[in-house]
């Protein structure tokens, strides 16, 4: 089991204003832009930035970061064995499958385990 990459999470309105400027600071285009239920998803360097309306951003805003790792069954196991708690089960998603977990200190993170395609794109370049 293994952490590939860690975002840390920024909220916006809006994607198309965000991403310039974060482009600019980068050097660097988005990795991925998805949609994901009622609000859009872009990872850029180290950020995933979260954009849409704030009532539906709020819905994922209990996590402190996203937590992309190679095997999420591994990560589940060890989970449960540090007493953490699934807030959320693992479920799909544009990018692979993922879940919440509040870590036994409090901490929650999302935990995603993305298609093997996404690991060469974005973590094996």
């Amino acid at each position: 089991m293994a952490i590939l990459k860690t975002y840390a999470r920024l909220w916006s309105d809006s994607l198309d204003r965000a991403l310039p400027l974060l482009e600019r600071l980068t050097g660097a285009a988005p990795d991925l832009r998805v949609g994901f239920e009622s609000v859009e998803l872009a990872a850029i360097g180290d950020l995933l930035v979260i954009a849409g309306p704030p009532g539906e951003r709020a819905k994922y805003a209990h996590a402190s970061a996203t937590v992309v790792v190679d095997d999420l069954d591994e990560v589940m196991a060890a989970l449960a064995g540090a007493g953490a708690t699934i807030t959320t089960p693992v479920a799909p998603s544009p990018t692979g499958r993922f879940l919440y977990a509040r870590h036994a200190d409090g901490a929650e993170v999302e935990y995603v385990e993305w298609v093997p395609e996404l690991v060469r794109r974005i973590i094996r370049r």
